[in-house]
């Protein structure tokens, strides 16, 4: 729901969601994971919506204690 609510939450998630599956997807140049993205994109926003969202609010309560 978070996502739907707060486009920079969604797109912080979509950005980390990525990045974790640029590291699993190691054999592809750029464009060849980017067209890939473009077909995994739906599932993988599906599936990890919630880890997502816990990881960025984990991000944010990390960059606050860091400023204290």
């Amino acid at each position: 729901m978070a996502l739907n609510q707060n486009p920079e939450i969604r797109q912080w998630v979509e950005d980390w969601l990525k990045q974790k599956e640029r590291a699993v997807q190691t054999g592809m140049n750029e464009q060849e994971f980017e067209k890939h993205w473009l077909y995994v994109r739906p599932e993988r926003m599906h599936e990890g919506a919630i880890e997502g969202v816990a990881a960025y609010r984990n991000s944010q309560d990390a960059a606050r204690a860091s400023h204290l």
